[in-house]
């Protein structure tokens, strides 16, 4: 039996129950990896269906206000995925809101990659192109026996042209899913399971006694603590909400709680006066909300505030939002966090 049959058999065999594995169309399968970019599994699933729901066809995702998508996403995190997505439906939807089955014509659409175009192509149109993501580098890594970066784009191709040997040509998604796949629970960054690998005959790594060793991780830098204080202010049964520029690098277009970074509660109300406009007078601590964003570990201080006047700074938007309206909102899962700290 070959490799590529060993793959799919154990594939068919132990492969996770997963929404966007129930679906054949490109719209669902898009949606699915462009959710996936940076986020765990057991995240996605949460989100996925619900959208879908929301925004079934590119048809749907292009007509919608980009504020109505982000309260869709709010809480899946890295919004500029949905910002690329949301332009690439809009001139998709101009076009006739196809999702074109040619590679080329899927890179050049706004946020697809090399990557996605690839999984696209292979998954939703049966088009035989390798994939490589981290869990597939990291498998063809070890097959290989290869212990260098495989940042490098020299690596990467060598270990692209590996993996494509491993695919079947009559079901090519199948076959990248099920390279995914056992990176994702077999082949993993620790303590992989090489017995139950279908590969593992031929592992260069595996023989080696020590798999863990390959590929070569570049040292992963310590996580920067941050502190933050936000600013909860109530009136009349409403919260005080911000919303970040729609050109702000980080979070554009959400809404939040005044925040600023410190943990000194005197230092932070002239800080938030200096940012927001008005004047803070801050109270006692409802409660600390602690939060990881890539290289930043960061401490929130919850605090109940009260603003004392209704004019903010230029080009800010402000609100005064319900409780029970926040959900339509697209808010971070700090700032989430945060307000129900503060229940």
């Amino acid at each position: 039996m070959s490799d590529a049959v060993e793959l799919l058999s154990w594939y068919h065999e132990k492969r996770r129950d997963l929404p966007w594995r129930r679906t054949a169309d490109p719209w669902a399968i898009w949606v699915s990896e462009v959710m996936l970019q940076q986020t765990r599994v057991e995240h996605v699933v949460a989100y996925f269906e619900p959208f879908l729901e929301r925004f079934p066809t590119v048809e749907a995702l292009a007509e919608a206000p980009i504020e109505e998508a982000l309260a869709t996403w709010s809480g899946l995190g890295y919004y500029r995925r949905l910002r690329l997505l949301h332009l690439a439906a809009r001139r998709l939807a101009a076009d006739g809101g196809k999702v074109p089955s040619d590679l080329a014509a899927l890179r050049a659409l706004p946020g697809v990659g090399d990557y996605t175009a690839a999984a696209i192509a292979s998954i939703a149109f049966g088009i035989a192109e390798p994939v490589l993501d981290g869990n597939v580098a990291r498998v063809m890594a070890r097959l290989l026996g290869c212990a260098e970066d495989v940042r490098r784009p020299a690596v990467r191709r060598r270990l692209r042209d590996a993996a494509a040997q491993l695919l079947d040509a009559r079901t090519p998604g199948d076959s990248n899913q099920a390279l995914m796949e056992l990176g994702a629970t077999v082949c993993t960054p620790r303590a992989p399971r090489c017995g139950e690998c279908p590969l593992g005959a031929r592992c260069v790594a595996r023989a080696s006694g020590e798999p863990e060793r390959f590929p070569r991780r570049a040292p992963r830098p310590q996580p920067r603590r941050v502190h933050l204080v936000l600013a909860l202010v109530e009136r009349d049964e409403r919260v005080l909400l911000f919303r970040r520029d729609e050109e702000a690098t980080l979070l554009a277009g959400t809404w939040e709680l005044p925040w600023v970074e410190g943990d000194d509660a005197d230092v932070a109300a002239e800080k938030l006066a200096a940012r927001y406009g008005g004047r803070f007078t801050l109270d006692g601590e409802l409660g600390r909300v602690r939060h990881a964003i890539t290289t930043r570990a960061i401490v929130a201080s919850v605090r109940r505030a009260t603003f004392s006047a209704d004019d903010v700074a230029e080009g800010r938007e402000a609100a005064w939002v319900r409780r029970d309206e926040m959900a339509k909102l697209p808010m971070s899962s700090l700032v989430r966090k945060a307000i129900s700290v503060a229940r």
